[in-house]
């Protein structure tokens, strides 16, 4: 190879490594639906660039939060050890109060949601080939890379998801496998639930659901484990502990960031001798830390603090829902009665105004929006799943940013029907 050839090639295979799998002309040249790139951002274009009118909104995610001052001085003064040897008093604090908020006899510190399932599905489905049934808009089943099947090898049947959140118990019925030890089938072992439901905007799943779902599941001796990423969220809605929610569930795995707050974590709960074998899953998963009071610091103010303020970015989520129904032109549409808890969903009603493009308006800052908004505003927002966008309140969102976000979406509304 001479000299020059080499340097084409290596050019090449640069330009093949800067290409993003989230950019639209990879979508394509990797055949997939824009509706499965649940992490992918909109890039926005800030015309305004350095004006110091220029705000931002940003509702992504509830991800995107940061730790405040108290949770931040709290991390800078924990009191430390080596969790690995259960050494970390901190560590142990907040899993025993964690136990004690869940009604559960132990808990475990995990450093994502997605481990913390994960672990759940290896030690509940404990032999190769043994199955989980989860709904098939779950984000266990959707958005977690298939690792019960690629590191536990756990095979998965999935339920449809219904409007609210939950699946036909009748359905479930019938998908349970009764022919173990016959070689040719898997043993149903596993039934997982998600409350609140991700991808149908923060649905709250009916307590008269989960225990006619408990009463099956005894009745095959199946487990019940709830993905409650948001379970606090749920619990504020409902006016209930998470005691009370969880007390039909086996196991549960419960994010401390989020709206909760903490930069990471999330606490796996169940019964000791869950736990015990969760410690083994989370260490062949890597998951175990040493120094991990910082962490731990965070997620006691984010149990013990935090879930209080949930009902403020509930109750700014349905104000933002219902300014999007008041917007003229009527270029929105928006169930407003679905808007349970911190989630917004809605469509927009235009002919080729794309969720992306959409969103792509609302990230910039468009000629003249200065003098007409007062400044100039960034709202981000999230191309979600079906042709929906995703709107979602956290403790960085106040409710006159909510009110700004209103403002933009009329903005663009008005912009968009003078075209």
């Amino acid at each position: 190879m001479t000299v020059n050839t080499l340097s084409i090639a290596i050019r090449a295979l640069s330009r093949c490594i800067k290409c993003r799998p989230t950019s639209r002309i990879s979508r394509r040249c990797f055949g997939a639906s824009p509706a499965r790139f649940y992490y992918e951002t909109t890039k926005t274009a800030d015309s305004s660039a350095g004006s110091p009118a220029l705000r931002t909104v940003d509702l992504r995610s509830d991800t995107v939060t940061t730790p405040g001052p108290a949770m931040r001085r709290a991390m800078a003064e924990a009191e430390v050890g080596d969790d690995v040897f259960g050494e970390d008093p901190t560590v142990n604090e907040l899993q025993k109060m964690a136990a004690d908020i869940f009604g559960m006899e132990a808990a475990l510190f995990v450093p994502t949601g997605t481990m913390s399932n994960l672990i759940a599905v290896m030690v509940h489905c404990r032999e190769r080939g043994d199955e989980m049934i989860v709904g098939d808009l779950s984000h266990l089943h959707m958005y977690e890379q298939g690792g019960s099947a690629q590191l536990a090898g756990v095979h998965s049947t999935t339920l449809t998801t219904l409007a609210d959140g939950t699946f036909d118990l009748d359905q479930l019925e019938s998908k349970i496998c009764h022919g173990y030890p016959d070689a040719h089938y898997p043993r149903s072992r596993l039934v997982c639930v998600e409350n609140t439901h991700n991808i149908l905007g923060g649905r709250v799943l009916p307590l008269s659901f989960l225990q006619e779902l408990r009463s099956m599941a005894d009745k095959y001796g199946l487990v019940v484990h709830m993905d409650g990423a948001r379970l606090m969220n749920a619990a504020v809605a409902l006016g209930l502990q998470p005691s009370v929610i969880l007390q039909h569930c086996h196991t549960v795995s419960a994010c401390l960031s989020k709206g909760l707050g903490a930069p990471a974590g999330t606490m796996l709960a169940g019964s000791k001798d869950f736990i015990q074998r969760a410690v083994r899953a989370r260490k062949a998963l890597g998951g175990g830390m040493r120094q991990l009071g910082i962490l731990a610091a965070a997620g006691k103010i984010a149990l013990k603090d935090m879930p209080a303020r949930l009902g403020e970015d509930h109750r700014n989520a349905r104000s933002f829902a219902k300014a999007l129904t008041q917007c003229s032109p009527p270029l929105y549409q928006v169930d407003s009665a679905t808007v349970e808890t911190n989630i917004v969903l809605f469509r927009v009603r235009a002919p080729g105004l794309s969720p992306a493009s959409f969103c792509e308006l609302m990230g910039e800052v468009g000629k003249g929006e200065g003098e007409a908004l007062g400044q100039g505003l960034r709202v981000l927002l999230f191309p979600h799943f079906g042709d929906t966008v995703r709107a979602m309140w956290h403790l960085g969102v106040s409710e006159e940013d909510t009110q700004l976000a209103a403002k933009k979406a009329q903005y663009v509304a008005q912009q968009y029907g003078l075209k």
